[in-house]
């Protein structure tokens, strides 16, 4: 695929962080979800296992994630994010992870999105993995991403 295909692509093949400098400012708003399947005595024992607080302790993993994406995804631009929450629900087999960003900005925060949902995900997953050695991270998606232009 060539660069017209791909943002981050030049027409040589090269990858390149993309110039939005000329784009207008527009608010932003996205959403990822992700999902750490594990057996049901593990999701009802999360509030007393030895490292902690695992639902507390993830969604600050993610918030804080979202305000570092650009440090750790090649070409992500620093965005001044406005907002950002991540919710953990236990639901039957495992936890639901679903995390928002939102910025008003050049462009998108889809990535700041997916890294919080990525992140709260790997952070059950670690303070659980002693008493659970079957978890699954599973459907990191995005859910869902809107742009509405600033006048």
């Amino acid at each position: 695929m060539q660069g017209e295909e791909l943002s981050h692509v030049d027409d040589s093949g090269a990858v390149r962080m993309v110039d939005v400098g000329a784009k207008p400012l527009s608010r932003r708003r996205a959403r990822a979800g992700a999902f750490v399947r594990m057996s049901p005595g593990t999701s009802a024992r999360l509030g007393e296992l030895p490292k902690g607080d695992v639902l507390t302790t993830a969604q600050l993993a993610g918030i804080m994630a979202a305000k570092r994406t650009f440090e750790l995804i090649p070409l992500c631009h620093p965005l001044p994010l406005t907002h950002v929450d991540v919710r953990l629900e236990v639901e039957e087999g495992g936890v639901a992870i679903e995390a928002t960003a939102e910025t008003t900005a050049q462009t998108g925060v889809e990535m700041e999105a997916l890294t919080a949902a990525s992140v709260a995900a790997l952070t059950v997953y670690d303070m659980a993995k002693a008493i659970d050695k079957e978890m699954v991270v599973e459907d990191v998606r995005l859910l869902e991403k809107t742009k509405e232009v600033v006048e």
